[in-house]
């Protein structure tokens, strides 16, 4: 025991409560997909239900693999590239529009050639919008006054890339304005150019419901949730929950997996409720929150302001999406096709949640290193 607490404390750097909350919902995720792809390994792999265990397990340990790499990197690192893979992510994302892989009637993914894995340049957007954003905040924060020096390049850039994520995921593109706002909010933006922000966010909403692929789909939904027309995959959903219970019928023995569409990815929290009970729906629910308050300390800890804004930028959009999947899954909101951030199946957007978690470390990597090479700290240690 003494040799695996040696380990993790000369590998695993920065907050070990976030590295404890992921370990855990990593284990949750590969019992809870396991269990949910069954009815899916019938169809697509003829009975094989090792296949999605496998694929799946491997993209977690491969998150991790990619949050430790991310974690032993100097978060300041990430802003000299995150402006040059922003500006890349443009012609992406036009491209994911126009000739994407498309499923479900969204071209929201690019085909990798040689390796045959399916890429969401979103993902890689939204990690390189917030970087760039708490960079950007950092430097300017003596000149917030100054509209068009301070504020015009910023609003720019959230206008942009959250409008071409909404032409294709519409969903998508709010969460990551309002994940925005909130970090101009922390930043101390002055409250008539959030305002000027809103403008621009309605101004590029409204072009996504208008010339976007998903916008007919989008106002159905709110439509359906506002004068209470249940989806089928909602009354799944809420079956679910509803047998689950207080402890649930125990892992693996989820009977709506084989009737809730989707039941790995954007309804997966019905299938924990389901098998866990509202127990392990509450602790899974208890974790994010965790992961969030960590996220914010490790920003109130950073004595630099870029550190604080990127460590509460990428905690909010993390758990943002996570309280917005599940409480789609319980009836709180209209159905988003937002996934369980950690949890569900997915491909690439586990490594960037990976990414993501890895530079928050990192965060709070550095504010330790700086603590403990403080002068108060020199003199305790020598004396």
């Amino acid at each position: 025991m003494n040799e695996v607490r040696e380990w993790a404390y000369r590998n695993l750097k920065g907050d070990p409560v976030i590295w404890f909350i992921v370990f855990v919902l990593s284990l949750f995720s590969i019992l809870v997909v396991y269990s949910a792809t069954g009815s899916l390994a019938y169809k697509m792999m003829g009975g094989d239900t090792e296949y999605y265990l496998f694929k799946h397990t491997l993209l977690v340990l491969l998150s991790l693999g990619a949050m430790w790499l991310a974690h032993k990197l100097d978060y300041r690192y990430y802003a000299k590239i995150s402006r040059l893979v922003l500006i890349l992510c443009v012609p992406l994302l036009l491209y994911t529009w126009v000739f994407g892989t498309n499923i479900n009637e969204a071209s929201r993914w690019i085909t990798i050639p040689l390796i045959n894995q399916a890429f969401q340049p979103s993902d890689l957007a939204k990690l390189a919008l917030i970087i760039t954003l708490a960079s950007m905040l950092a430097k300017c924060q003596k000149d917030l006054q100054d509209f068009q020096k301070a504020i015009i390049p910023m609003l720019i850039w959230i206008g942009i890339i959250c409008g071409l994520i909404a032409m294709t995921n519409i969903s998508t593109g709010i969460l990551l304005f309002i994940t925005c706002m909130l970090v101009l909010f922390i930043g101390r933006v002055p409250v008539k150019y959030l305002a000027m922000l809103v403008l621009i966010g309605g101004v590029a909403g409204t072009t996504a419901v208008a010339f976007g692929q998903r916008g007919n789909t989008a106002l159905s939904r709110i439509e359906d949730y506002i004068y209470k027309e249940t989806p089928f995959q909602a009354k799944q959903a809420y079956v679910a929950i509803a047998s689950g219970g207080l402890f649930g019928k125990g892992p693996g023995q989820s009977e709506q997996r084989n009737f809730l569409p989707h039941p790995y990815s954007d309804f997966v929290y019905a299938i924990i409720i389901e098998e866990y009970g509202l127990i392990g729906g509450v602790i899974v629910l208890g974790l994010y929150l965790g992961l969030l308050y960590r996220g914010m300390k490790a920003a109130a800890s950073s004595e630099r302001t870029h550190g604080g804004l990127l460590s509460a930028g990428l905690s909010f959009a993390l758990v943002i999406q996570a309280i917005v999947n599940m409480g789609v899954a319980v009836g709180l909101g209209p159905i988003t096709g937002l996934t369980l951030p950690l949890i569900s199946m997915g491909g690439t957007s586990q490594l960037f949640t990976g990414l993501a978690l890895g530079i928050i470390l990192s965060v709070s990597r550095g504010e330790q290193s700086t603590v403990s090479n403080s002068p108060s700290n020199e003199l305790r240690e020598a004396a």
